[in-house]
């Protein structure tokens, strides 16, 4: 692990909750797709998020940060970004990362700006092998919160083998997708998950119920089950 000071080169408001962030490291640095980082508050205080990046971006992290009067936790460091347009790192973090060399069927669900890490695994799995099938779930409360949404649908068109399938759980009247939880529409389409490779990032109650529900019900292997929430649930 590596501690490093970042440049703030880019800070976007992508919805009235959510910012993309892009940090320029001062030194060398390596992570797995998948992975997040430690903004470091203070010596005891570091606040987890996950890359949006994947790691052949090998000079820019990008993060997408979920923040607002409601999540001050995120707030904090949002305001530390604005405010002094530099923030310490401390980087990688976590298990969950893409694993390589598999070519079964991937499944990918992301629940609300859970899409970062989904995203990063997405474009790594894509650049391993361009071929291989993925289904990328991607569910919020309204539609606006699939910000990234284009750029999915541009990837669906050069890789055939590549469905994406956005979920809103409160839709208007010009929501012409998918409705309902993203775990619902899941359960939905697959019979059987067994011999799947699944990536998940979301509430830590989505997964714990995503975990139950597809082993027991859907046959899907617990030990090809990804998530950061399943070091904690």
């Amino acid at each position: 692990m590596a501690t490093l000071n970042c440049k703030v080169t880019s800070v976007e408001s992508i919805t009235d909750t959510v910012y993309r962030i892009k940090l320029l490291p001062d030194g060398d640095f390596s992570f797995k797709a998948g992975q997040y980082l430690m903004v470091v508050m203070d010596e005891r205080d570091k606040r987890p998020f996950s890359m949006a990046s994947a790691p052949s971006s090998r000079q820019e992290i990008e993060l997408h940060i979920g923040a607002s009067e409601f999540n001050l936790y995120a707030m904090a460091v949002m305001d530390r970004i604005l405010d002094n347009r530099r923030v310490t790192i401390d980087i990688p973090h976590g298990k969950a990362w893409f694993r390589e060399n598999s070519d079964a069927p991937m499944l990918l669900i992301a629940g609300g700006t859970g899409f970062s890490y989904t995203r990063s695994v997405l474009l790594a799995a894509l650049e391993e092998n361009s071929q291989r099938d993925i289904t990328f779930y991607w569910g919020a409360r309204e539609h606006v919160y699939l910000y990234d949404l284009g750029e999915l649908q541009a990837l669906a068109e050069t890789h055939p083998n590549l469905k994406i399938i956005p979920v809103v759980e409160q839709p208007d009247d010009t929501w012409r997708g998918r409705t309902g939880t993203v775990l619902s529409a899941v359960l939905d389409d697959f019979g059987s998950l067994a011999g799947k490779d699944i990536y998940i990032a979301g509430r830590f109650e989505m997964a714990k119920i995503a975990r139950e529900r597809f082993c027991q019900e859907r046959g899907a292997d617990a030990g090809r089950l990804f998530g950061d929430a399943f070091e904690f649930i």
